[in-house]
């Protein structure tokens, strides 16, 4: 039987039934018990059926599950269930293969997680998890995660985390690479977001009311400002990011079709990992809807010689122009 998030509430529920002294479980209150618990935890009526309970009372029994006691105990025509003895309890049994196996794994993730700055709690949990549960972690690592152990700026990323929490409005000194001097913009943090090995800080910037995204590793210094003046967000953030690749979006652009021709080599790679969520194939061209911007703009340099764009003409004209350019300054190095 899956053990999907469901089930594990219906377990736990079973088990208050059954090692209930004082009330007889027959499989109707076990049916009405259940389905009342599991409406109120979904928020929409979820019917439990008669089936379903057997099912799982077969699965607490069984050595895959929990061997729980289970008695089934006829009066009349009808059937209790309890535990015997009852002060049994599968929140008291110990983790079984399948459980065991889990935190394993969620501990080998905590392992890449903890080496955020501000996160170094994560080792004693880690430490804690593996120590009392008797886990065997001295195997060799399986699984790597993409990351830049040099980027500057994650140090910012938990407090911006909890800045966003308990909204509290922030003066953040910030120097982009194109800036001679830092500037101190007052933002009202709202989401942050990973692209390309770098983090992203968007809120709305109180002096010209645009929601701005600020790079973590160029931020200087952060600086909390009066908890009153917080405004509340009302952007869906995946709304926000739907129409383009990245992180930049241009209020002022509108969504173009984008059409791109890729060699015979190539195309396979992109079609198995799609450039973007309105990607789609026909007569050997990938059509694209999405704002044009400079990650999209950089992508397609990064695939070379393997992609030519077809559409939209303002976009192919730019790529011509920075190939171009490109071409310049290496004829010239050669001379």
């Amino acid at each position: 039987m899956a053990t999907n998030k469901h089930a594990l509430i219906r377990y736990k529920l079973l088990d208050k039934c059954f090692s209930n002294k004082w009330k007889k479980y027959f499989i109707d209150d076990l049916i009405e018990y259940c389905t009342a618990e599991l409406t109120a935890y979904v928020g929409a009526k979820t019917k439990v059926s008669r089936r379903q309970l057997l099912d799982d009372i077969t699965f607490m029994r069984s050595e895959g599950g929990y061997q729980a006691p289970i008695l089934s105990v006829r009066e009349g025509k009808r059937v209790y269930y309890c535990y015997d003895p009852p002060e049994f309890s599968i929140l008291k049994q110990p983790l079984n293969a399948s459980e065991q196996e889990q935190i394993k794994q969620v501990l080998e993730t905590l392992g890449r997680i903890s080496g955020v700055p501000q996160l170094e709690w994560l080792n004693a949990v880690q430490t804690k998890l593996s120590s009392g549960l008797k886990l065997d972690r001295q195997q060799r690592p399986v699984i790597s995660f993409e990351e830049n152990e040099f980027l500057r700026g994650l140090e910012y990323l938990e407090p911006l985390y909890q800045h966003i929490i308990h909204r509290q409005m922030l003066a953040i000194t910030y120097k982009g690479f194109k800036q001679t001097d830092p500037i101190v913009y007052r933002i009202h943090p709202y989401y942050l977001k990973q692209y390309n090995n770098r983090w992203f800080l968007f809120g709305l910037n109180e002096d010209n009311g645009q929601i701005q995204n600020l790079a973590l590793d160029r931020i200087q210094a952060i600086r909390p400002l009066d908890l009153l003046s917080y405004k509340n967000s009302d952007v869906d953030f995946d709304d926000y990011f739907y129409d383009i690749l990245g992180v930049t979006n241009a209020i002022d652009r509108e969504v173009e079709q984008v059409i791109l021709k890729f060699t015979e080599s190539r195309l396979p790679y992109v079609l198995s990992k799609p450039i973007h969520g309105s990607q789609r194939y026909k007569d050997g061209l990938i059509y694209l809807n999405l704002k044009i911007n400079r990650e999209l703009e950089s992508l397609v340099l990064s695939f070379g010689r393997d992609v030519e764009v077809i559409e939209p003409a303002s976009f192919r004209d730019s790529i011509e122009q920075i190939v171009g350019e490109l071409f310049q300054c290496y004829s010239f190095s050669r001379s």
